[in-house]
């Protein structure tokens, strides 16, 4: 399905900035806020910081987007959505890595008490090194 029609079904105007904003983070890699901006700047021209903070709100809010937020770091997006992945972060260089899901079926992993929640979801990051900053770290 194209990025237009994705828009149109979560009830999101269509618009260039938001198809460009699609379109950097599909390409990118776990990208914070403002390397989405210079993304969607060498798209589309200019558009301000705060229309693409607006522009990822409406588009993580209509499920289009994921926003993870690993401790001590911004918070990146990606259009990998609805499968519950998990992430491995470098605690040296930041990196993100998806990683599929512990068990293979939503929420991945049942808490001890569920305190009456109805869980759908476990979001889970696994800290350690990087293959680049492993290799850095033995020279």
């Amino acid at each position: 399905m194209e990025d237009d029609d994705r828009l149109r079904q979560a009830g999101l105007r269509v618009t260039a900035a938001r198809l460009a904003i699609m379109q950097t983070v599909r390409e990118g890699d776990h990208l914070d806020v403002d390397a989405v901006h210079r993304g969607v700047r060498e798209r589309v021209g200019h558009v301000s910081l705060q229309a693409v903070y607006d522009s990822l709100h409406a588009l993580h809010r209509g499920g289009l987007l994921r926003r993870i937020e690993p401790a001590g770091s911004p918070a990146r997006y990606e259009t990998r959505v609805g499968d519950n992945h998990h992430h491995l972060v470098c605690r040296q260089c930041g990196r993100v890595t998806d990683v599929d899901c512990a068990v293979g079926h939503a929420p991945c992993l049942d808490p001890v008490s569920d305190a009456g929640y109805l869980v759908d979801e476990a979001d889970v990051i696994y800290w350690g090194m990087c293959p680049d900053c492993r290799s850095d770290e033995t020279r």
